[in-house]
């Protein structure tokens, strides 16, 4: 039976204590992230990169001018990479989950957000950290996407997430059988040389097959 864990009350020890949770001692446990970047290294359009480069482009304006607007992340960043990646047409099924209320204090003022998490088919889970200032580090929503990738109703099958604070991006595997592990990919971030939502949608597109 799935243990039922509040996703406000969420950590990684809890993870650890609750299903045994532990870091995958092999880097091969998530190569898909890595073949993704290898097979995809050119197979970006030209659309598709001018269309990259203009998410990244307008993200990182709207951060010139705080605070940023509410809901931006999914506007102005997943929303294109989720169409891209072909996500909207079927046999992909989105849905939504309640939100996460998430909060840290910076010189006495506390900063406030929210972890909004959309699933697609139930095998890929997006964590969105949407706050009015770019203080919450991707790895904030770990714990949170986490719990729900080990809520797979397949135990045996393997669950991907992505954690997004519209600058960073963190890929995730996990799997409840034989033994409860999970991985991370490298951290992807727009203020890094180049464009790394192009390497993004290549892992995007990877994963969503996956599953077929």
């Amino acid at each position: 039976m799935i243990q039922v864990i509040p996703a406000t009350d969420v950590t990684l020890r809890t993870l650890k204590q609750s299903f045994n949770l532990k870091p995958a001692p092999s880097q091969q446990f998530f190569a898909e992230w890595t073949e993704a970047i290898d097979a995809r290294a050119d197979a970006l359009s030209d659309m598709e990169q001018r269309l990259l480069d203009r998410v990244q482009t307008n993200f990182l304006d709207l951060l010139d001018d705080p605070p940023v607007l509410e809901n931006s992340v999914k506007m102005v960043v997943l929303a294109p990479l989720l169409d891209l990646a072909g996500f909207y047409r079927r046999p992909y099924r989105m849905t939504t989950e309640t939100s996460v209320e998430i909060a840290l204090e910076d010189d006495n003022q506390v900063i406030r957000g929210r972890i909004d998490v959309l699933g697609v088919n139930q095998h890929i889970w997006l964590a969105v950290i949407e706050s009015k200032r770019s203080d919450f580090a991707a790895t904030r929503a770990l714990a949170q996407t986490l719990s729900y990738m080990l809520a797979n109703p397949d135990p045996e099958r393997s669950t991907f997430g992505l954690i997004t604070n519209g600058s960073e991006f963190m890929f995730l595997k996990a799997q409840r059988q034989p033994t409860s592990q999970y991985a991370t990919s490298k951290l992807f971030s727009l203020f890094n040389p180049n464009n790394e939502l192009y390497p993004v949608l290549a892992i995007l597109k990877y994963l969503g097959n996956v599953g077929f």
